[in-house]
């Protein structure tokens, strides 16, 4: 049987790329009695009733999956954020990275609109820039209208399947249409009652660029740690983890108790307070989350 991978979800239909071809594809019915739901970015096993459509026969086991966008196989996280216009947002950031690092996706974060900041607001980004530098992340800083960095964020693209994920109204959806001028993708302005974007990409799709490929998706109504563990969220700031090797005890969660090596690392300025900050709210929501049955 022939194989390929899910690059559109839409209506019911599974689009599957085939040697170059696009087979429209349904799933048997005996998916949604064991509770599988074929994902883009899946491999599968199809039969083909023609060139054109077909039926999916089985999902290829993923190597990771996210909720939401519903997206699967992912390589990397390409998080797209705006300097302004909305402004720029740690917390969002941060909560994005969790997500992120937690479904053992690399993530890579991308600053658009520079060409918006005012020589301010431009020294304030290069400084978030190099702190998420330090911490391990690779972050480019961009702009659609004039190009920057365009050249720099290329090479991270090709051969890989990538997820372009952010809030509404920063600039993807103008991003992709830069790295590929055909595609004239749909763009909205922020909304200025809301202060932040019109959604614009109402389903998944992978985008071919070069190479790679790119799921642009619908911006996120919810950012919620769901299956996250108390336990699991150090491991979720790279520069916690790393801290965490000071500590006294095993199985430290860097708050209230002594000797802790994070705690050291923050009062040293090693590692950014806001850093910290957000990994204790994060912590305290999912400590307050209601259990599940």
């Amino acid at each position: 049987m022939p194989e390929g991978k899910i690059v559109k979800a839409l209506s019911g239909f599974y689009y599957v790329l085939h040697d170059d071809n696009l087979i429209q594809c349904r799933g048997r019915g005996i998916f949604r009695k064991n509770k599988i739901t074929p994902l883009v970015g899946d491999e599968v096993v199809f039969q083909a009733e023609n060139d054109l459509e077909g039926y999916i026969l089985e999902v290829k086991m993923r190597k990771n999956e996210l909720v939401r966008p519903p997206i699967a196989n992912v390589d990397q996280a390409i998080l797209v954020f705006s300097a302004v216009e909305p402004d720029f947002s740690t917390v969002l950031l941060d909560r994005f990275l969790v997500l992120v690092e937690f479904n053992s996706i690399e993530p890579f974060i991308c600053i658009t609109k520079m060409d918006l900041t005012n020589n301010e607001e431009k020294e304030k980004i290069s400084m978030y820039a190099d702190q998420y530098r330090a911490a391990g992340y690779e972050v480019i800083l961009t702009s659609s209208e004039t190009e920057m960095g365009i050249d720099l964020l290329n090479p991270h693209i090709e051969n890989k399947i990538s997820v372009f994920a952010g809030q509404s109204g920063v600039g993807k959806s103008s991003l992709l249409n830069v790295l590929r001028p055909d595609l004239e993708l749909k763009t909205n302005d922020i909304s200025s009652h809301l202060g932040r974007g019109k959604h614009t990409t109402r389903h998944v799709e992978l985008i071919k660029i070069g190479n790679g490929l790119i799921a642009d998706t619908p911006g996120f109504s919810s950012l919620e740690f769901a299956n996250i563990e108390t336990e699991d969220l150090t491991q979720c700031f790279p520069e916690i983890q790393k801290a965490s090797e000071n500590c006294k005890f095993r199985g430290c969660l860097h708050v209230t108790e002594p000797k802790c090596g994070v705690k050291a690392a923050v009062e040293s300025g090693e590692i950014p307070a806001y850093r910290y900050e957000h990994y204790a709210d994060f912590l305290q929501e999912i400590k307050d989350r209601k259990p599940r049955y």
